[in-house]
């Protein structure tokens, strides 16, 4: 049993434990090119969650861990099978009945360790603040966490490199042999603006790419999962420390 994962304590712990910060991980369901697993998602969430929580633990951070969201906003994935979509809307809902229960039992630090791309929770935040004034909320990526220039070659933005590399370390009975795996070749917005960073839309995912991956994933190795699995969950686990045994009245400087 690990005491900072909710879903493996019980009650006989619970009871007469406190906590200073909760983490909810969050994940989706979609197609990750040819060669990974539908989960890939939620396999990164559970696992980089629970390993920054037992670093945070042993630091003395009373952390819990709370079971992972598999849903994520897949709307631009509408015709790719199976991929499951969780509008934003419904997203705004079911995290304000968990800070619902947080809030009313005084555990009200709560981080969201996002793990999909299509997910963004800072207006949600925004409007939740609103109505639990006492919580402390806040969202991170973990895949923003590290500068991937210092552990591949080539940038993944889905299912390339890095994401492979991490399910090669992670979970290796899952992964397909690379020489399965598509490309990951995807194309760009042909708007300047959009190339520039400065305008959005959402892209059709269909029309991007052929294998459902965006980045070129034939370079990753187990190894370097590993080296950057190691280095992630460190430094997220330094961001959960931090917000754990800071005073809520003193996040400021």
């Amino acid at each position: 049993m690990r005491p900072y994962i909710l879903a493996e304590t019980n009650w006989k712990a619970i009871k007469d434990s406190s906590f200073q910060l909760a983490v909810l991980p969050w994940g989706a369901t979609e197609a990750h090119n040819y060669h990974l697993p539908y989960g890939t998602d939620i396999i990164e969430a559970d696992l980089i969650a629970a390993e920054a929580a037992r670093i945070s633990w042993e630091l003395g951070s009373r952390v819990i861990v709370l079971p992972t969201i598999p849903f994520g906003v897949n709307t631009g994935q509408f015709d790719v099978p199976l991929d499951i979509n969780m509008n934003p809307s419904t997203q705004l809902m079911v995290l304000r009945d968990i800070i619902e229960v947080l809030d009313r039992q005084q555990i009200q630090k709560l981080i969201i360790l996002n793990s999909h791309g299509g997910n963004d929770f800072k207006t949600m935040i925004r409007e939740l603040g609103l109505k639990f004034p006492k919580m402390f909320i806040c969202s991170c990526n973990w895949f923003q966490a590290m500068d991937q220039k210092l552990f591949f070659e080539n940038k993944d933005d889905h299912a390339g490199e890095m994401e492979t590399s991490l399910l090669m370390y992670l979970r290796p009975e899952l992964v397909l042999p690379l020489a399965e795996a598509g490309d990951g070749a995807a194309k760009k917005f042909k708007f300047k603006a959009m190339q520039e960073g400065w305008a959005w839309a959402e892209r059709k995912w269909m029309q991007v790419t052929k294998d459902t991956g965006v980045g070129d994933p034939r370079k990753a190795s187990a190894e370097k999962g590993e080296r950057f699995f190691k280095a992630v969950t460190q430094k997220v686990a330094e961001f959960f420390v931090d917000v754990a045994k800071t005073n809520s009245k003193e996040f400021y400087q």
